[in-house]
């Protein structure tokens, strides 16, 4: 009963975090944008939305977790130094042979 509750729980609480910030971004947008730039519009709702998922897109990516920070992070920490000089030999070979094709 209790995992029940969590998954229906954690969807509507995404939805409603994510219908206040696209109120935030409104607010926020048609208090300033109008003021500060000649020729700024005021936003509805669904257009600061938009704003939300393209910031997120452009600058956040959707992945959230990886990269150097996920699984090759930990994998780079449990390496010997001789491991890791290895493996930067082989990033450098990659590279010459890149740099020498074009």
């Amino acid at each position: 009963m209790k995992y029940g509750i969590w998954r229906l729980g954690m969807p509507v609480l995404f939805l409603g975090a994510a219908a206040v910030l696209g109120w935030v971004v409104m607010m926020l947008w048609n208090a300033v944008v109008p003021m500060v730039f000649v020729g700024g519009r005021v936003i509805d709702y669904w257009h600061a939305l938009g704003l939300l998922v393209l910031c997120r897109i452009l600058f956040g990516g959707f992945g959230g977790r990886g990269g150097w920070r996920g699984r090759r992070w930990r994998r780079w920490e449990a390496m010997t130094p001789e491991e890791r000089e290895q493996l930067r030999q082989s990033y450098a070979a990659r590279c010459s042979r890149r740099e020498e094709r074009t």
